[in-house]
């Protein structure tokens, strides 16, 4: 799998009451909720990528005020492989 790593001043993590892993694990959640947000990822592969369930991603999205509801697109596949 490939990484990605990004620089950020201490003081951002301290800010925010986060350690460091808790908060580089928030960027990582963070960026697959917009993603999904967007459209550019399914709910499923961002469960994947964070090693949780589809349900629990689900959970995430109502934290960071995202509706579990997807484009019309992703509602009809996720019917189909019902």
């Amino acid at each position: 799998m490939n990484q990605i790593n990004v620089s950020y001043p201490e003081t951002l993590a301290l800010s925010l009451k986060m350690q460091n892993k808790e908060f580089e694990q928030e960027i990582k959640i963070a960026s697959l909720v917009k993603f999904y947000e967007l459209g550019k990822v399914s709910s499923g592969l961002a469960a994947k990528i964070l090693g949780v369930s589809r349900i629990d991603f689900m959970d995430r999205l109502a934290a960071y005020g995202v509706s579990v509801f997807a484009e019309a697109d992703e509602l009809e596949a996720d019917i189909t492989n019902a």
